[in-house]
Order: C-alpha cells, then sequence, then structure tokens
C-alpha cells in the first residue's frame, strides 16, 4: 500500500500566484475539507476549532476500486475516514476465500482498535469504490479520542457495536447451509421499514454476500431468486424490501432438505 497522499494540494496556490488568489484557494479547500468533516458522524458536534485541527492532520487519498487501503498485520498509524464511495473490511478464511466482514459508507470510518492499542491491522480494508478517504494519523487520533468526551463515547459504542456484530457473524457462519447463511445475512442487514416489513436500503451485490457468508455467487443468486418467487422479498432499484420477514427468519433457522449437485442444500 502506498503512503497517503494529499489531492486536495493540488489546490494549493504555486509560487507564481498573487497571495490574493493564493488565501482564496486555501480558502476553498478549507471549505471543502470543512463539508467532509461535517458528515461524518464521529466529529459532529465538535467546535469548528477542532475540526480545523483534525482537518490539518489529516492527509487525503483517492483509491481506486479494487485496491487495498490498508493491509492486516500493518501499524496502526492512522485512523481512516470515508468520505466518498465504500470501501469493505476484509480477511481471508482457512480455505483461501476473501470474506467481508463490513461495508463501510462515507461518514464512517476504521481503524480504532489498530490505533487504541498500538497494535498491527487486525483485518484488510478494500475500496469496494473508487473512494475518497483521509487517514489521521494516530497521535492526534488519540489526542482526539481522549481530549474530547463526546468522541469517546461514541468511539466505545463502535466497538460494543463490532464485538455484536462478530457475534452474530459467527453464528451465521456456523449454519449448515449455504442457503441459511444467505437468508441469515439478509437478516442481520435488514432494518425496521413501514408497515411490519423491513428494508435493505443499499442491497450488496451478489459477490459481496458471498463473501460474507462464505459462498459462491451462483449460490446466492439461487437463494434469492426462491425468495423472490415466493414473493417474500421484493427488488427495487439497490433496495431489497423483504415483505414476509417472519417467514425470512423461519427459512435462516431451518436447514432446507439437501437436492441435487448445488440446488437449495448446497455448502
Amino acid at each position: 500500500m502506498t503512503e497517503p497522499t494529499t489531492p486536495l494540494a493540488a489546490a494549493a496556490p504555486s509560487p507564481v500566484q498573487d497571495a490574493g488568489a493564493g488565501a482564496q484557494l486555501n480558502q476553498a479547500v478549507h471549505q471543502v475539507i470543512t463539508v467532509h468533516l461535517n458528515n461524518i458522524p464521529l466529529l459532529s458536534g465538535l467546535s469548528p476549532q477542532v475540526l480545523q485541527q483534525v482537518g490539518a492532520a489529516m492527509q487525503f487519498r483517492t483509491v481506486e476500486k479494487g485496491t487495498y487501503v490498508m493491509l492486516k498485520g500493518s501499524p496502526g498509524e492512522h485512523l481512516v475516514f470515508v468520505l466518498s464511495g465504500r470501501v469493505q473490511v476484509v480477511d481471508v478464511t482457512e480455505d483461501g476465500r476473501e470474506m467481508v466482514l463490513a461495508t463501510l459508507a462515507p461518514g464512517d470510518y476504521v481503524g480504532e482498535m489498530a490505533v487504541i492499542d498500538n497494535q498491527p491491522r487486525s483485518a484488510s480494508v478494500l475500496a469496494a469504490d473508487t473512494s475518497l478517504v483521509a487517514f489521521l494519523p494516530s497521535a492526534q487520533a488519540r489526542q482526539l479520542l481522549y481530549g474530547q468526551p463526546l468522541v469517546a463515547e461514541r468511539v466505545m459504542r463502535r466497538l460494543a457495536a463490532t464485538v455484536r456484530s462478530a457475534a452474530a457473524n459467527r453464528a451465521i457462519l456456523s449454519l449448515p447451509s449455504a442457503f441459511q447463511r444467505v437468508y441469515a445475512a439478509l437478516e442481520q442487514l435488514s432494518q425496521p421499514a413501514p408497515g411490519n416489513m423491513r428494508e435493505i436500503p443499499a442491497m450488496p451485490t451478489q459477490q459481496e454476500i458471498a463473501a460474507m457468508v462464505n459462498t459462491s455467487r451462483e449460490t446466492v443468486s439461487r437463494a434469492l431468486n426462491v425468495l423472490l418467487q415466493k414473493q417474500i422479498v421484493e427488488k427495487d432499484l439497490r433496495r431489497l424490501i423483504v415483505r414476509q420477514p417472519d417467514i425470512l427468519r423461519k427459512m435462516a433457522q431451518e436447514d432446507p432438505a439437501p437436492g441435487p449437485a448445488g440446488h437449495a442444500g448446497g455448502r
């Protein structure tokens, strides 16, 4: 992984520009950074002075789709914020499959554990889309964490949620049938919607779901087709509407009867 760069620095004034033009460009860059920082829930409610200090310490980098933002085992030198695009936290299973542990959207962050305990990264982070990310050096990240009680509370809540999510993911991966794992993952990803339904506002791709539950994309496709044919779920662009959440939950709990190779009972 290459060192973080600062694309916004390209807007900095050149030596031949006059002071007024340079000041205007610096102000424009500052405004762009401020807009991004204000969209990060971890930093909301902080004073403009603190936000300015955080922004000044950050390094910015555009990461192309399929490129690693950080690698498992590397030093935890930065807290990383997603400003645009999507990134995935990934690890590799014993049989060599890449498994998606989490998908992060704009406003989210990653790398807090390595910053806190000064240990190597516990997983890799991969750009699912071309993304703009910001690297906050660990020294400034710890200063932010220990000096701002609101930030500390949010990070603690996030760590608690991460532990709970990890336990849920282990439970899903222990299910014997690949179809069960797909259904359980969809249930976990869904959130309440009107009319006693549930929904997944930004449905992951079939390949991403396959990586989550350690199966093939083809198996995910077959499992989704079963739900669509039974009208348990409905697709709406990137959104998946779960019309019968109780039945989805039941299907996640019951191992389907094994059929021919590659049928519902496929592993």
